[in-house]
């Protein structure tokens, strides 16, 4: 590569994330021995935590990588990384990251002008998500909201993936999830769910404390609602990006924490007249499985076939955890 080409090169950077014996290291290893991520490519690991397993020696040789370690996040400064890719002008950099520094403080620290994120990965332990959940809601949330893949490991028949599921998808509705079970295999969780309503029934009814399920479910599955009719009690909203004779139904939903609260919902095409703006209504609709321009993706839209007034709901937010 010429100088001039080596300048103007992006160095691709994936950031391995979790908390402290979440399997990232194992995850690095597993990416340096696949030939279809490895192909002798000069490799920086900066390590931001010492964990259980080790990136052995001759592993890292026949890789043709380099590994650096930060015990501390006071370390992680922007010369250091500057010398860092003075050094070894690596063609691909992986971060193992800490995620108790916090995810932010990462994102904070001016990178060489030469790196750039290319993946974030977030390793998740399914035996003690829920003690985090429940301990630690705010710092295990920051870096599922922002990864574009979400692992669980050391799942067993007993794991909740479809919980699971929710909660991630709660907080980054567009990143993709996998669950790696005991056994080796591994699987996206999507299987058959046990859903808390009748999909056989004529017209299926979303309970008010079930919006979340079915909204997640919608997002993931469209087709499975294509042709079917659904009652659902949501407010009336307008937003940008609606087509004409059509307003939002949705909910405020709670994504992370009683701080981040936001809204959901589906393009309902109305039958007779726009409802008032935040008006409650019990609508039922015929669901579609079709592009969404608020979404920007395929999605659920809804052509209402009826509305009527209704009481908002003895808790007005959503909930995905449930």
């Amino acid at each position: 590569m010429s100088e001039q080409g080596y300048q103007d090169y992006k160095t691709p950077v994936y950031l391995v994330c979790g908390f402290l014996e979440s399997g990232k290291t194992s995850l690095i290893k597993s990416m340096l021995e696949d030939d279809n991520f490895s192909s002798g490519e000069r490799t920086l690991i900066l390590q931001c935590e010492e964990g259980v397993e080790e990136l052995d020696k001759q592993l890292l040789r026949k890789a043709n990588a380099v590994l650096e370690s930060v015990e501390e996040y006071e370390d992680l400064t922007p010369n250091y990384l500057a010398s860092l890719q003075a050094k070894y002008l690596p063609e691909r950099v992986i971060i193992e990251y800490n995620s108790v520094w916090g995810i932010e403080n990462l994102f904070k620290v001016k990178k060489p002008d030469e790196w750039e994120l290319a993946q974030m990965v977030c390793m998740i332990d399914a035996t003690t998500f829920d003690n985090y959940l429940t301990n630690m809601r705010q710092l295990i949330s920051e870096a599922p909201k922002l990864a574009d893949l979400v692992i669980f490991n050391r799942c067993t028949e007993q794991t909740e993936k479809s919980r699971f599921r929710r909660v991630i998808k709660a907080m980054n509705n567009s990143c993709n999830l996998l669950f790696e079970n005991v056994d080796g295999s591994a699987d996206d969780g999507v299987g058959e769910e046990d859903l808390p309503y009748d999909m056989k029934a004529d017209v299926i009814e979303i309970k008010d404390e079930d919006f979340g399920i079915w909204y997640i479910d919608c997002m993931e599955h469209p087709e499975r609602y294509d042709g079917r009719t659904v009652r659902i009690k949501a407010q009336a909203f307008t937003v940008d990006g609606l087509p004409a004779r059509s307003y939002l139904a949705g909910r405020y939903a709670m994504t992370c924490c009683a701080a981040d609260v936001g809204g959901i919902g589906f393009i309902c095409r109305y039958a007779k007249k726009r409802p008032k703006e935040a008006e409650w209504l019990t609508i039922t609709a015929q669901c579609s499985a079709e592009y969404s321009d608020v979404h920007g993706r395929d999605a659920v839209v809804l052509k209402e076939l009826s509305n009527e007034p209704a009481e908002k709901p003895q808790d007005e937010l959503v909930y995905f955890n449930r």
